[in-house]
């Protein structure tokens, strides 16, 4: 049979030839034969290399229809598989992941479907972790302080359900910057025992007008059903004190609700607590100036008379009722600080009590000569009552220091200064009824 082979130098033509004629294979020449050769070896290069192409990229490929079957059935399977495992332990962490502004009291972790196994609370630039502790049921975990404020934490829970699968949350927060925020620290604290004369008395770090709001937000209330009202000092000082002293025994209980209360422009308060105080029984102490005695009263009855000495007719102690608010001791007592510099700087006074802000204290005198006590005035403004250096030894300052609480009340009467001012200390009794309540905000 004949075969016609072609090249692109030499295409065949029909009229070329008859039918049964044969096909001339050699060439013209012998230096044809060989480039004829080399370009058909050529071509069929060329052609296989395409075949070969081709064929990579069908491997490559694939058949897309039957590819992309084979995909998505392998990917719904392996996400029922995923599914199927998936840990029953959903967690909830109160602080939003990426919140600035996360409350400083209500972080915390709770899980449904699951119990915590452990959770990790840590301040980012410090390292520092918090302590917390998980519920008994392992259905929630708090921290055992108070977080800081304007401060970085991260957060990772684990739990695990009842099949012991996993389950992990995290969460970065940084909670309310001091500059957006107010605190109010406060007297008594939580637990405590004091004297029935102790206000609530609150210091804001923040100047507050939205008074009303803040005051609505603290509840104080006593278990001997004495009515209670706050008064503001101020902007930034708000006490709280029944008509009359606190009656002996009774419980006090204080209620902080000022998360997230607005105080003023651009400030809203973080603090939410409950404290509870005690009332201890009734110490009532009066300094006569004229005769430079004080008689102390427990529970209505007279219990001590203890010789004193005042302030001199120079430097006389203020009139009024004060409260016991600190307790040394030991401590210096230096003039520079409250207006008398040079006047006296003594290092090692014993058994002071504080009556007022301004330096106010009753005290041990160890330095004067015992004859000037129960018969005249010696001091700077404070109530001196003899003692020893070092404070050892039964001496009247010991006496009372020791049976003394804060809180208890020292009545000072017959001198020649004015009243006391109420904002002076811890010393509101000295406004009546009708100005305490004046002083409200609700």
């Amino acid at each position: 049979m004949e075969q016609l082979v072609t090249s692109p130098d030499n295409p065949a033509s029909p009229s070329s030839r008859t039918p049964h004629q044969p096909l001339h294979t050699e060439p013209r020449d012998s230096a044809a034969a060989p480039r004829r050769s080399r370009r058909v070896r050529r071509a069929l290069a060329v052609t296989a290399l395409f075949a070969a192409g081709a064929l990579s990229l069908s491997a490559c490929g694939g058949d897309a229809e039957a590819g992309g079957h084979d995909g998505k059935n392998g990917q719904a399977g392996a996400d029922a598989a995923a599914a199927k495992d998936a840990s029953d332990a959903k967690i909830q962490v109160s602080s939003k992941d990426g919140a600035t502004d996360a409350s400083i009291n209500d972080t915390g972790v709770k899980v449904t479907g699951g119990k915590l196994t452990d959770v990790k609370l840590t301040a980012v630039d410090t390292g520092k972790d918090v302590a917390g502790a998980i519920s008994p049921d392992g259905a929630s975990w708090k921290p055992s302080e108070q977080l800081d404020r304007g401060t970085k934490y991260k957060l990772v829970a684990n739990a695990k359900d009842a099949k012991g699968r996993p389950a992990t949350e995290n969460a970065t927060f940084t909670t309310v910057s001091s500059a957006h925020s107010f605190i109010g620290s406060f007297t008594p604290d939580n637990g405590k025992t004091v004297g029935v004369g102790m206000p609530v008395s609150f210091n804001f770090d923040k100047s507050i007008t939205n008074r009303k709001d803040v005051q609505s937000h603290i509840t104080v209330t006593s278990s001997s059903g004495q009515q209670v009202v706050g008064h503001w000092f101020g902007d930034r000082r708000l006490d709280f004190r029944p008509q009359d002293y606190w009656k002996a025994g009774s419980k006090v209980t204080m209620k902080i609700d000022l998360d997230g209360v607005n105080g003023g422009p651009g400030i809203t308060g973080v603090q939410s607590k409950t404290v509870t105080f005690t009332i201890g029984r009734s110490q009532v102490s009066t300094v006569d100036m004229d005769t430079q005695t004080m008689t102390v009263k427990r529970d209505g009855q007279v219990i001590k008379t203890i010789p004193i000495s005042g302030g001199s007719p120079q430097h006389p102690t203020y009139n009024g009722q004060m409260v016991i608010s600190e307790k040394f001791e030991q401590t210096r007592m230096d003039g520079s600080t409250v207006g008398f510099g040079g006047e006296y700087d003594i290092k090692d006074v014993p058994h002071a009590m504080r009556l007022s802000s301004s330096g106010t204290f009753i005290h041990g005198n160890y330095w004067g000569d015992s004859s000037v006590f129960g018969r005249t005035g010696t001091s700077h403004g404070c109530v001196g009552l003899e003692d020893n250096k070092g404070g050892g030894g039964d001496t009247p300052a010991k006496w009372f220091y020791t049976n003394s609480l804060i809180g208890d009340v020292v009545i000072v009467k017959n001198s020649k200064d004015k009243t006391i001012q109420p904002d002076n200390g811890l010393n509101g009794w000295n406004l009546s009824w009708s100005q305490w309540v004046a002083g409200s905000a609700s």
